[in-house]
Parts: C-alpha cells; structure tokens; sequence
C-alpha cells in the first residue's frame, strides 16, 4: 500500500476531459451546476377541511359563548371561534354565521409566548403582561384604530384569563407572517404578540363581519 502522501490525486494543472468536451459543445458557456433542492420544514398532514361534525361543534360553541356573552354584545349574528388546539398551519379562525348558517375559516398566528419552540402549535394561554402569549376566553370587538400593522380591531376580554386584554394591547390585526404562502414556504405561519394576526387579503372578512361589537372566542375545541 502507497503512504498516503502517494495516493494519486487529480492534477489540477491537467485540463478534465469531461469540461474540455462541455467547452468544444458548447463555447462561452459555463458547466451546469446541480442547484441545491430546497427544503420545506415538516408540517402537519395537508389539511382537507372541516368536517360537519367539526363544524357542528363550532356553532354549539358559538351559540353558547353568545348566550354566555349576553347583554355585553352590540351584536350577536356572527362570532369569531378561535380553535387553537389545531395547528398555524390550518384555518382555524372559524366565523359562524348563526343566523345564516354558514362558516368560513381563516388562518391566524398565536402569540410567542404561547410557542417558544416555534414548532406552530399554542402550547399554554397566559393573561400575564409581558407573556407575549395568547389568552383565552371570550372577547368584545370593539373600534377600529391605525396601529403598528395599520387598520387593527381594539379587542376587550370578557373573562379572567384575557382580562388584561386592553392593557396588554390584544388586537386583531393584518400581519404578512400570517399569510397562506408563509405556510406553504416554512409549514407553520410566524407568531405574534399575543394578538390574533391574520393575513392581510383575509383581515378585510374581521373588519366588515367580526368587528362592531361581536364576539370573539379562543380555546383548544379540537376536532371531533
């Protein structure tokens, strides 16, 4: 056996038969290089949209937050349940329209705090100021205002465990790291403050059919 400072090595000085043929081929060219394949994080299962008895479950929550909610609400056609036992991956910000019967669902962020892995799950609530988390419970959507993410909706908690929501600056706001394309590129979307941030073409839905008084509710339902 050679030592190993014997071992052939190729010659950078002799010219490579292969880039010689490329060269004659294909004049002024440069060699094709492979690109490298992108890699998309692993996510959950692609989602394939709400079941009925999901979606059954979500008006029962809806109608009984509203009866829960009572006098508080300047109105009571429409409320916002916010499912956060699904992943940021899925739409799970649900409008039940209870007088219609009709739901659509929309994406929106948890906050930081309730995700410090930034793996796209809310792994606890807190009310604590500071958090940087999302708190549960029932919410009054109040006036529209110019914020930081521009036209935002002032959120008041009903509850406990959000009663800090006015102080802590708890909104629902547009936000480009809650868009669909964040989801498709990094398999979750970005996390907020604590606010519900949605995508910006869908905040639009919040202003016209959540805002003025209406309910906003966030808890883990979970699919049934």
């Amino acid at each position: 056996m050679l030592p190993a400072r014997a071992v052939a090595q190729p010659d950078p000085l002799v010219p490579d038969p292969l880039v010689n043929a490329f060269d004659q081929a294909f004049p002024g060219r440069a060699a094709p290089t492979v690109p490298a394949e992108e890699v998309i994080p692993a996510g959950p299962p692609p989602f394939t949209g709400n079941s009925p008895a999901y979606e059954k479950r979500v008006f029962e929550i809806a109608a009984r937050e509203r009866d829960r909610a009572g006098a508080a609400l300047w109105r009571n056609d429409i409320v916002g349940v916010a499912d956060f036992a699904r992943p940021s991956a899925y739409p799970r910000l649900h409008f039940a329209n209870l007088e219609a019967g009709t739901l659509r669902s929309f994406y929106v962020a948890h906050g930081r705090g309730s995700d410090l892995e930034h793996d796209g799950w809310l792994k606890n609530f807190s009310n604590v100021n500071g958090s940087e988390a999302t708190s549960r419970g029932g919410y009054l959507t109040c006036e529209w205002y110019n914020g930081k993410y521009g036209t935002s909706i002032r959120l008041e908690g009903l509850d406990r465990d959000n009663s800090n929501a006015l102080e802590r600056a708890i909104v629902i706001h547009p936000a480009w790291y809650a868009a669909p394309n964040v989801v498709a590129r990094q398999g979750k979307l970005g996390r907020s403050e604590g606010c519900f941030a949605m995508a910006p073409e869908q905040f639009s839905e919040a202003l016209w059919h959540l805002s003025g008084g209406r309910l906003l509710y966030a808890d883990r339902i979970g699919d049934v």
